[in-house]
């Protein structure tokens, strides 16, 4: 049992009764294992079965061998299916806990390979150290099924954070504004080119940039978002490109990956880019420009391909006039700009956007959806709105918090605005009811002269109610000044 035991080249070193106690203990080794475990055999260097024990002989019929001189004598991969023996005996290291399953079942095995006195591989020793190892495993395997499950839960938190939560659909508004912009992101959608959204805060810049990757080609793929405000500069250039194991002193030994390899193949969504210092600035254009990213700490360049879509609520123009934002990044990012409207150009939208904030505030809250009586609703509408939808919203939860009663009446909403810092809150502009069916004469009148009428009032109160600025009323009744300007000629 030599042959088990430590190198030649070590026992020759060893004094002649250390050399005896050494032989002593491989062949006890051999007995015990030959003894306790469930099977064992040897193969030769051949990789031929030579012998086999007592125990492992009680296999042979679930392998497909009536008599033990059927099994013993032949080529090891061509009586044990899955065996790795062979490849024990190829590179001489052993294979100590492996699971082995064949036509006999499922078992723990441990291979190891025999040498002669010179230290070559002149065979292999088998053996089966547990069967049935889903019953005397099972404290261990079980436990192993708990980390796989745990993993594979974390990967498909993971992919689900990385796909895009919102569609055309999630972007609410049917105004001429709202449709112009759905528009424009579709068109933009089927394109790989960069997108640019401009727009002041909370009119629903990330929302938009979301539903452009959900229609795009690459839908299927990653979604990344960075806010280029809220990374410390020091820290974006990493952030973006990623850091090389070991680049400097604490950085992890394994390195980190950028935003734009974890966005290979997909989206990176650039929040805020008026924001980037000007030293990434010039990193960003050779990455829209080349595809190749370079880590920091590192020399090699590593190829990806990322569409971009970035936005700003920032005026990009006067900052490449002021010199804090290159030119040329501005003409890679500006192919495809897509403009926003704010929300009091699109006041005809404030009656659907509420009715859907309020029922997912109810659903996050688990309480019952606010009702909004017509004079709340209309001083929603009659506000300007600086933040936004997500001002309108913000208020919307303050009302939904500070009142037990579902049905939300005009001054109860004022009362919010005012609680909520609003200095300036707007009158709410109320229209002349439209005609009865009291009135035959007026309503039997052609439509195109009722319909003429009822925009011609609509437009004298607006007018009334910006005290004669016709960019405000136009703006009021969400419409572009040159829309409003043609339409006023167009009535007299």
């Amino acid at each position: 049992m030599r042959a088990m035991s430590t190198p030649p080249e070590t026992n020759s070193r060893l004094p002649r009764d250390a050399q005896s106690i050494l032989e002593l203990a491989a062949r006890s080794m051999f007995d015990l294992f030959a003894h306790a475990s469930e099977g064992m055999m040897l193969v030769d260097r051949e990789a031929r079965v030579v012998w086999i024990n007592d125990q492992y002989r009680r296999f042979l019929p679930a392998l497909g061998f009536e008599r033990e001189e059927d099994f013993v004598g032949h080529p090891v991969s061509s009586v044990v299916q899955n065996t790795q023996l062979h490849q024990v005996l190829a590179t001489g290291k052993p294979i100590l806990i492996d699971l082995l399953t064949n036509k006999a079942g499922t078992f723990v095995v441990s291979r190891i390979p025999l040498r002669d006195e010179a230290g070559e591989v002149m065979g292999a020793l088998g053996i089966v150290l547990f069967d049935h190892p889903e019953t005397t495993l099972q404290p261990l395997i079980a436990k192993f099924a708990r980390i796989e499950n745990d993993l594979n839960e974390a990967r498909r938190e993971l992919a689900s954070q990385r796909r895009s939560k919102y569609t055309f659909a999630s972007f609410v508004g049917s105004s001429p504004a709202a449709v112009e912009v759905k528009r424009q992101a579709r068109r933009a959608a089927q394109s790989s080119s960069p997108v640019l959204l401009l727009g002041e805060t909370g009119t629903g810049k990330e929302l938009l940039a979301h539903a452009i990757h959900a229609a795009s080609e690459r839908a299927g793929r990653a979604f990344v978002g960075v806010n280029i405000a809220a990374v410390p500069d020091t820290l974006l250039e990493a952030e973006f490109f990623g850091v090389a194991p070991g680049a400097y002193t604490g950085a992890d030994r394994k390195g980190r990956e950028g935003k734009f390899k974890l966005a290979d193949g997909g989206t990176l969504f650039l929040d805020e880019v008026g924001d980037m210092p000007a030293a990434v600035q010039a990193k960003l254009l050779r990455v829209l420009q080349e595809g190749e990213v370079e880590p920091l700490g590192s020399n090699k360049l590593v190829r990806v391909d990322v569409r971009v879509v970035a936005a700003t609520s920032r005026d990009l123009p006067q900052l490449v006039r002021e010199g804090r934002f290159r030119e040329d990044l501005f003409y890679r990012l500006n192919v495809l700009p897509i403009h926003l409207p704010p929300l009091r150009e699109r006041r005809s939208d404030i009656a659907m956007l509420t009715e859907v904030l309020c029922e997912d505030i109810a659903a996050r809250s688990g309480g019952v959806q606010m009702d909004l009586a017509p004079e709340a609703l209309a001083l929603l509408q009659a506000q300007a709105w600086r933040g936004n939808i997500r001002e309108l919203r913000n208020v919307l939860e303050q009302v939904a918090l500070r009142t037990d009663d579902h049905h939300i009446t005009g001054a109860t909403l004022e009362a919010v605005l005012r609680s909520a810092g609003q200095q300036q809150i707007a009158t709410p502009l109320v229209l002349p009811e439209p005609a009865t069916a009291a009135s035959d004469d007026t309503v039997l009148r052609p439509l195109a002269e009722q319909v003429a009428a009822l925009e011609r009032r609509a437009m004298r109160a607006a007018l009334a109610h910006t005290g004669g600025n016709r960019s405000a009323a136009a703006r009021l009744l969400g419409m572009s000044r040159a829309s409003f300007y043609d339409k006023l000629a167009a009535l007299g």
